[in-house]
């Protein structure tokens, strides 16, 4: 079978689309030598009109993988086909396919693909106040009609599956959960190699000492004005550690930072704005915790590296985290700052906790084992094709 997959996000973004279809190309690379696929990709750029870093080559696969840059820029390729809706299947610039597989909530036309989409989460609809309106503008236009389109849609979670359900009426036979793989390179850290990764850590802003970690987007939906509150009250309890965010800026990102000002958190809170991508097993390594309350989720990948990594996470009780958890972690209300620390306060006073934490996350990591997930996507792959 000749299999596309649109690979723009895998070269250029660093978020969880970006990890995502990253994670499930290098799945599919290890368990697949029969098919034929082809990475189509596009460049893209950032505001500065510069080419975005890649952080992905689209080389280095085995023979039965090829990469082909497209024409056009991502940004000119997508008002193309989802603002004018131009009728120019893909096929055009890939040659002939029999399977299309793209990885970021919409899919170009196809000449005579049958066409998959994985669609990650359904914020725009289901909690819109924590979508930016540019982008929900966009998604309440492109991804319905994109749903409709294709042949079958991939979600990353039951929680994602049920949203689609219920939000936009597809039937369930239409819907297949696939996980996000698990990258081996998120594992526990010997003493020796905890040495060396605080070392690297400290050439990027993290300075000795214990800390709690947050990683993602700075933007309202990962609810970080929660966690710079519960850590103003740890703080207040004696609690020696830092908080590390890791994260770019997002969108209203202003009130975040004016409530760590307000809260006089200081050198206490360290922004890391951009973390090279070869830190981020060093900084999961190297934590006491992971928090992660966001109000909403379509998968988390954080937890499931935290998990690999052998740290302890405490959760938010809103889709899709406790699934992807699996009982692995503590659940609080995103709404209640004083539970959630309350619940790293009795966490970090509690060895056994945290070590039955660890064994519960590690053993829930092998669910998302790359070959299962891989074995379950070719057998998709090979029933819609």
């Amino acid at each position: 079978m000749r299999i596309g997959i649109d690979y723009t996000v895998g070269v250029y973004q660093g978020s969880g689309v970006g990890r995502y279809t990253r994670s499930l190309v290098h799945a599919l690379a290890g368990a697949d030598r029969q098919n034929d696929y082809t990475l189509l990709w596009a460049r893209a750029h950032g505001e500065d009109g510069r080419e975005l870093p890649r952080l992905d080559s689209a080389a280095g696969f085995p023979p039965n993988f090829r990469s082909r840059r497209l024409p056009l820029n991502a940004r000119l390729l997508t008002v193309g086909w989802q603002r004018l809706r131009l009728p120019v299947p893909i096929e055009t610039f890939s040659g002939p396919l029999d399977l299309l597989h793209a990885a970021d909530f919409v899919v170009p036309p196809s000449r005579r693909a049958r066409r998959i989409v994985t669609v990650h989460d359904l914020t725009f609809l289901a909690v819109p106040e924590y979508a930016h309106p540019g982008l929900r503008a966009y998604l309440d236009a492109a991804v319905p009609r994109n749903v409709r389109a294709a042949d079958h849609i991939f979600a990353d979670s039951h929680a994602t599956k049920a949203d689609l359900q219920r939000l936009l009426d597809v039937p369930e036979e239409r819907i297949s959960v696939v996980y996000v793989p698990a990258e081996g390179r998120f594992r526990p850290y010997s003493g020796a190699e905890r040495a060396a990764a605080r070392a690297a850590l400290a050439a990027i802003g993290v300075p000795e000492g214990p800390y709690l970690l947050m990683v993602g987007t700075i933007e309202p939906r990962k609810n970080h004005i929660a966690a710079l509150r519960a850590f103003a009250e740890l703080r207040r309890r004696g609690l020696p550690h830092r908080l590390v965010i890791a994260g770019k800026r997002g969108w209203l990102y202003e009130p975040i930072f004016a409530e760590y000002a307000a809260l006089g958190l200081g050198e206490r809170v360290i922004f890391l704005d951009f973390t090279p991508d070869q830190r981020l097993p060093d900084l999961y390594a190297c934590a006491e915790l992971l928090l992660a309350p966001s109000f909403y989720e379509g998968f988390g990948i954080p937890v499931l590296e935290a998990m690999g990594a052998g740290l302890p996470v405490i959760i938010s009780d809103r889709p899709s985290l406790p699934e992807i958890a699996g009982g692995a972690a503590r659940l609080v209300s995103p709404d209640d700052p004083p539970e959630l620390a309350e619940a790293v306060w009795s966490l970090l006073h509690d060895g056994a906790a945290r070590a039955a934490m660890r064994e519960r996350g590690l053993a829930r990591v092998r669910a998302f084992d790359p070959s299962l997930i891989a074995a379950a996507v070719l057998a998709r792959y090979g029933a819609i094709g």
